[in-house]
């Protein structure tokens, strides 16, 4: 019973020091942390992997706790893993996945949980070329079951891309990402102070399906 008590004792210990370290990273490390992101998706693009934290080691070590240095929301299409693309590994990447990359009160826990929790200062709000999701509320008209709730969450994305030149659906992928991203940023109470204070950043990125590269979106 001792031995197991000093074991779980351990671990705590363990667990708050990663949280503590995440907590006090400064504002300014994450350009250094969306760069580890971006070298990552660049070295997928070029076929040269380096596969990081997926060892034996890395098992054990995570297994005392998670201290993931992004926060990915993306779709849940099956072409757009984010610990591949963005050539990551365990504890790495604490991801929420939904058709369209949209975000519901479930998942606005979830990244709320990663900032206050776990320490995390960043936040890519990750969309695709030829969203499924997308095009359907691009196409409009009526979505059997569930899929109705997703076309019109999409659709007021889809009527701000009306008003730009170029492809509609690649367009209503942005304006897609762009919603998120603002209601991400003004949301109460967590994100919105966080973001303010300059302890979150949340940013909108592009997957390109046809060459595996990551475009940033501003």
């Amino acid at each position: 019973m001792k031995k197991n008590g000093l074991v779980l004792f351990l671990i705590t210990v363990t667990q708050l020091g990663l949280n503590l370290y995440a907590q006090h990273q400064t504002p300014t490390d994450v350009n250094k942390l969306l760069t580890q992101l971006t070298d990552g998706n660049k070295r997928f693009a070029e076929s040269k992997l380096s596969h990081p934290n997926q060892s034996t080691e890395r098992i054990k070590e995570t297994a005392k706790g998670q201290n993931p240095f992004a926060v990915i929301l993306t779709c849940s299409d099956s072409r757009v893993p984010p610990e591949i693309i963005f050539d990551q590994g365990l504890g790495d990447l604490f991801v929420i996945r939904s058709a369209g990359n949209l975000v519901d009160d479930i998942g606005l826990g979830s990244i709320e949980y990663a900032v206050e929790h776990l320490g995390v200062h960043l936040i890519v709000v990750l969309g695709h070329e030829r969203c499924g999701a997308v095009e359907a509320a691009v196409k409009g008209g009526e979505a059997p079951g569930h899929i109705g709730s997703l076309v019109k969450a999409i659709h007021p994305a889809v009527e701000e891309a009306k008003k730009e030149k170029g492809d509609l659906l690649d367009n209503s992928v942005l304006a897609n990402i762009r919603a998120i991203v603002g209601k991400l940023k003004s949301n109460e109470p967590i994100l919105k102070e966080l973001v303010s204070e300059k302890k979150v950043e949340i940013i909108g990125a592009r997957y390109d399906l046809d060459d595996g590269s990551i475009t940033i979106i501003k």
